[in-house]
C-alpha cells in the first residue's frame, strides 16, 4: 500500500489553503442553518404551527446525514476538487428553491436538498488532516473546524437580522450568491488531490460498514457527537419560538444576535485540537460533557433572561466543539487513507443526532415549553456522559495507535 505521502504527492498545507477550507467551511454550512432564526415568520407566512415550521430544519438536517453517507466517500474515490465544483452547482439550485418555495412542502423538499448539497466541509476537513504534519494535525482541523462553527452560528445572525428587515426569501437568493462567489475561489486557490481508493462505489460502501465493525473508537466516537450535537439543536431550534414569548417577545433578528455569543465557543475549537495531543482525550470529553450540562443548567435557572441565554450559549458551544474536535482528533488517527470514509461515519451519526435533537425539541417545545426543552437537552448530555464513563476507559475504545 502507498504511504498517505505517496498518495497525497508531496503536498503540504499552504496557509492560503487553511484559510480557505476554514472560511468556506463556515459559508457553505451556513446554509443549514439560514432557516433556524427564521421558523417563526416561516410559521407566520404559511399559516402553520411551529411545529411543521422546526420540520423545515429537521429535513436539512436529515438531507446533510444522507449526503456525508453517500456523497463524502467519494473524496477517497475521486479528484475531491472536481467533486467539491460539482456540488457547488446543486446547492445553489437548492438555495434558489427554498428561496421561490410557494409551499412548505416545497420548502422541506428544498430544505432537504441544501442539507444533501452542503456538506462540502466534511471534505475539507479530512483534507486539512492529510496535507498536516502529524504534529499540526489537531490544530489545523481545528481551525478548520473552528471556521465551520462560526459558519454556524453566524449564519443566524446573517438569516435573524437579514430576515427581519428584506424577509425570509432575501435570505436564501444572497446566500446562492455567495456559493458562486466562493466556488470562484476553489478554482482558483484548492490544491487537487489524487484519489486512495481503487475499486467500484459498491466496494468503497461496504468498506465503510468494516471500518464500523472494526473501529470501537469510533463507533463510541460517533455515539458521543450524536448525543452532543441532539442536545444543541435542542436549543437552537426552540430559541426562537421561547424569544417569541413573555418576558422577551422579540422576532428573528434578536435570535439570531445571540448567535455571536456561541462564536466564543468555536473559537475554542482550534484551541481544543491544539490540546488534544497534549492532554487525555478522555478527560477533555469529559470536562466538554459537563460543561454542556452547566450550560442546561443555567438557561433552566436564567433562560427567562438574556444574560443567563449568552452566558448558557458560550458554555454549550464551548463544550459541543471541544467534544466535536477531539472526537474527530480521535477518528483520523486510525487509517487515514480511509479519513473521508471514517468522516462520513462520524457526520452522519453526527447528523443524525442533530435532526433527533431538532424532531424532540419541536415536539417537546410544543407540550412542555421550555421547561420540558431544558430537562430533554440535558437528558441528551446525561445520556452521552453515562456512555463515555462507560466504554471510554475499556481498551478497546481507547485512542488507537
Amino acid at each position: 500500500m502507498k504511504s498517505l505521502f505517496e498518495m497525497k504527492d508531496n503536498q503540504t498545507l499552504s496557509k492560503s489553503t487553511l484559510w480557505l477550507m476554514a472560511i468556506g467551511a463556515g459559508l457553505v454550512v451556513a446554509n443549514n442553518y439560514y432557516n433556524q432564526p427564521l421558523l417563526g415568520m416561516i410559521a407566520k407566512e404559511f399559516d402553520v404551527s411551529e411545529a411543521v415550521a422546526s420540520k423545515v430544519a429537521m429535513f436539512t438536517q436529515i438531507g446533510y446525514a444522507v449526503g456525508l453517507l453517500f456523497i463524502i466517500p467519494l473524496g477517497d474515490m475521486f479528484k475531491r476538487k472536481r467533486i467539491i465544483l460539482i456540488d457547488f452547482f446543486f446547492i445553489v439550485i437548492s438555495l434558489l428553491l427554498f428561496a421561490l418555495s410557494p409551499s412548505v412542502t416545497i420548502m422541506i423538499i428544498a430544505s432537504f436538498f441544501i442539507g444533501l448539497t452542503s456538506v462540502v466541509p466534511q471534505i475539507f476537513v479530512p483534507i486539512a488532516a492529510q496535507l498536516s504534519e502529524p504534529k499540526a494535525k489537531g490544530r489545523n482541523v481545528g481551525i478548520v473546524m473552528s471556521g465551520l462553527l462560526i459558519g454556524i452560528l453566524a449564519s443566524r445572525v446573517f438569516s435573524g437580522i437579514l430576515g427581519e428587515y428584506l424577509g425570509w426569501r432575501a435570505v436564501f437568493f444572497i446566500a446562492a450568491g455567495m456559493m458562486v462567489i466562493l466556488a470562484l475561489f476553489i478554482v482558483w486557490l484548492l490544491p487537487e488531490m489524487r484519489p486512495t481508493f481503487e475499486g467500484t462505489y459498491t466496494r468503497l460502501m461496504i468498506s465503510i460498514v468494516r471500518y464500523v465493525k472494526v473501529l470501537p473508537s469510533l463507533r463510541l466516537a460517533s455515539l458521543r457527537g450524536a448525543l452532543g450535537f441532539a442536545s444543541f439543536s435542542v436549543f437552537w431550534t426552540t430559541l426562537t419560538f421561547r424569544l417569541e414569548q413573555a418576558p422577551f417577545f422579540r422576532g428573528s433578528d434578536v435570535a439570531g444576535s445571540l448567535g455571536l455569543a456561541g462564536i466564543a465557543g468555536a473559537l475554542a475549537a482550534s484551541y481544543a485540537g491544539f490540546i488534544a495531543g497534549r492532554v487525555s482525550k478522555n478527560i477533555l470529553i469529559l470536562i466538554a460533557c459537563i460543561l454542556m450540562l452547566l450550560a442546561w443548567l443555567i438557561f433552566g435557572l436564567g433562560g427567562d433572561t438574556y444574560m443567563g441565554l449568552i452566558i448558557g450559549i458560550i458554555i454549550l458551544d464551548l463544550g459541543l466543539q471541544a467534544m466535536h474536535v477531539t472526537n474527530q482528533t480521535i477518528v483520523f488517527s486510525t487509517y487515514p487513507e480511509a479519513s473521508n470514509r471514517l468522516n462520513t461515519v462520524y457526520m452522519v451519526s453526527y447528523f443524525i443526532g442533530g435532526s433527533l435533537g431538532t424532531f424532540i425539541g419541536g415536539l417537546v417545545w410544543k407540550d412542555y415549553g421550555w421547561n420540558g426543552v431544558v430537562c430533554i437537552g440535558a437528558l441528551f448530555i446525561v445520556l452521552c456522559l453515562i456512555i463515555h464513563l462507560l466504554l471510554s476507559g475499556r481498551s478497546k475504545y481507547g485512542v488507537p495507535r
